[in-house]
């Protein structure tokens, strides 16, 4: 059928608004999918706080068992010496604790300066610092048991842990004249150990 010039004024009314609604759809089908790509991206977003949040929820339930575990032990290093700063006086006190308890003979020390300490085996101590301040000790003795007593009596004790690096035993009389008196003399090298915590850095004020 073909159409005459007045039919297309008739028409063009209607095919304008057919236009316009067609160009409408095309809108609202870009806008709605540009709407539920921003709905989905939303959603994951939140999701992934969701979980976010579930994780940090767990952690901090975590830390908070191994924190009611281990703080007991933690104190108990803190109150036996082994971490924080060294304890030289109790040292020393022990060694004459020791001296006069155990009726050894006599006993001359000197502890030399902390400096940090690295071990042969692997330890992983995080921020904290192991540190070390050597004692040698020179103990004369009537026999080899004297010196064995002075280290139980070490182990026994309430004392820092320590490392018996070397122990070097040499004969001051080549002959015996008082079963009493010594003839013995052990001088060794012990490492008391102590953990420093890390450095809390304050902030500096503007």
């Amino acid at each position: 059928m073909k159409l005459t010039p007045e039919d297309w004024k008739k028409l063009r009314v209607p095919l304008i608004a057919l236009g316009m609604s067609a160009f409408a759809m095309v809108l609202l089908y870009y806008f709605t999918d540009d709407q539920k790509t921003t709905t989905e991206q939303k959603a994951l977003s939140e999701q992934a706080q969701l979980f976010q949040a579930k994780q940090k929820y767990q952690t901090s339930g975590q830390e908070k068992e191994v924190i009611i575990k281990y703080l007991p032990i933690y104190q108990q290093l803190i109150k036996d010496g082994f971490i924080g700063e060294e304890r030289r006086i109790e040292w020393v006190d022990s060694l004459r604790t020791i001296h006069q308890d155990k009726k050894l003979f006599s006993i001359k020390y000197s502890i030399g300066p902390q400096d940090d300490y690295k071990p042969d085996f692997n330890l992983n101590l995080g921020t904290f610092k192991l540190r070390r301040s050597t004692m040698k000790v020179e103990l004369s003795m009537l026999h080899e048991l004297d010196m064995l007593t002075l280290i139980d009596a070490l182990d026994t004790g309430q004392t820092t842990p320590y490392i018996l690096r070397d122990c070097e035993i040499t004969r001051q009389n080549a002959t015996i004249a008082n079963v009493l008196a010594p003839n013995m003399l052990a001088t060794c090298a012990f490492d008391w150990l102590t953990i420093h915590e890390p450095e809390t850095t304050l902030p500096v004020a503007p």
